[in-house]
């Protein structure tokens, strides 16, 4: 029979029996080696490889892409041209939106492009038009009105050339809310955020509350629909929008009541000290770049100021330009991981650009093929090298990757 000190130290070196056999034992064992560790891999200097994150889209160049195609659409009123630049934006949208809330707008946005487009028919229809027509529709009833509101009647004929005139107006603002829905869903405001000047951050909060609002509100409906179709009550028509509505507007209270909260925490709109005279400098740059802007904007206008709106406008985006470096200066912030501008934001921006400037040009040079007219009623054609230049919209669906790889 083994003593009890060879019965110990069997155990002790692996032996079945007894607790030195149990993880609890083995852990606590001063003499076992711990178990071996994954090696963090180095670099040939001996210090560890960083960590990449993946490289993303500067959302500056997504919000410049969309708001050069809002412009393009400023630029006709074309029922064509306009389809062509919704298409292509949804396209784009499609194939590149971010899986955020803000991402999760866009149908909303279409939905109220769709909106403000029947509410500009629904007026030509009651309110009339200015645009003589002489196929007649349909004669409503017409409310005599007293002297002081001559030009405008209620009621009347209906013809198809006001209507047609409405819908070409109201196609062209919902073609613009379409596009700023487009640069909500393929970047986030916050991230644009990010990117702002100094000078610009205040104003750029405001503007990114303001712009967050609809994802929000969108969000919060079809979590309060999905909540009462669960509860087998009705989230459709009045009575459904009526029970939605308070739940809404009391969680975008608590939001706005929690978001000031956290801005006054976090010391929002605290400045650096800066002497006055920069203070004054950066008032007088700011101001008189802004007001070249807008000289050189109207020389190059009007026939008149051809020759020095170019110089003045330059001059004042340059001017104006200093004022927010020298302003950036009273806003004490850092980025985190600022995203960069690398050649896909300039080639999606450039494309947007490029639509714009085409259309503008196109706009100047065909202006009947850029605004078909109604009277008489012919119907509109698609002319070809402005359609061209809006598929150069399309670029950012094949040039920048859905999925960003991490840099090799």
């Amino acid at each position: 029979m083994p003593s009890s000190r060879s019965c110990g130290q069997s155990c002790r070196w692996g032996g079945t029996g007894g607790r030195s056999g149990t993880p609890q034992a083995r852990a606590s064992d001063p003499t076992r080696r711990p178990a071996a560790t994954p090696r963090t891999p180095r670099t040939p200097a001996g210090e560890p490889t960083p960590t990449r994150r993946p490289t993303t889209l500067h959302p500056g160049a997504w919000w410049l892409w969309a708001l050069s195609l809002g412009t393009a659409a400023t630029r006709t009123t074309n029922p064509l041209l306009l389809s062509l630049l919704i298409s292509a934006s949804a396209y784009v949208v499609a194939t590149h939106r971010s899986p955020t809330p803000a991402a999760r707008s866009y149908p909303a946005f279409v939905k109220l492009a769709l909106g403000v487009l029947l509410i500009r028919l629904l007026f030509a229809v009651a309110l009339g038009s200015p645009i003589p027509g002489t196929h007649t529709l349909l004669t409503l009833p017409e409310v005599p009105l007293p002297h002081w509101a001559q030009g405008i009647r209620l009621g009347g004929k209906v013809t198809a050339e006001a209507l047609l005139f409405a819908a070409y107006d109201g196609l062209k603002l919902a073609t613009l809310l379409i596009c700023v829905g487009a640069a909500n869903a393929l970047a986030s405001p916050h991230r644009l955020l990010k990117a702002l000047p100094g000078a610009l951050y205040e104003t750029g909060v405001a503007v990114v509350v303001a712009l967050t609002f609809a994802p929000h509100l969108v969000a919060d409906v079809q979590r309060l629909r999905a909540a009462r179709r669960l509860r087998g009550r009705p989230d459709r028509g009045l009575r459904g929008l009526l029970q939605v509505g308070l739940p809404v507007l009391e969680g975008a209270l608590e939001r706005s009541v929690a978001l000031a909260a956290a801005m006054e925490a976090r010391g929002y709109g605290r400045s650096a000290e800066v002497p006055a005279r920069v203070r004054r400098t950066t008032a007088a740059l700011t101001l008189g770049g802004l007001l070249g802007v807008c000289a050189g904007t109207y020389g190059l206008l009007t026939a008149e100021g051809g020759t020095y709106g170019l110089p003045v406008l330059l001059a004042g985006v340059a001017a104006a330009l200093a004022g927010l470096r020298l302003g950036g200066r009273r806003s004490l912030r850092t980025r985190y991981r600022p995203d960069p501008w690398d050649a896909r934001a300039w080639l999606v921006a450039g494309s947007g650009a490029a639509v714009a400037a085409l259309l503008t040009l196109a706009s100047a040079r065909d202006p009947q093929a850029l605004h078909p007219g109604v009277v008489p009623l012919v119907a509109p054609t698609l002319p070809l090298w402005p359609a061209a230049a809006i598929l150069l919209s399309l670029l950012p669906a094949f040039a920048v990757p859905k999925d960003p790889k991490e840099p090799s």
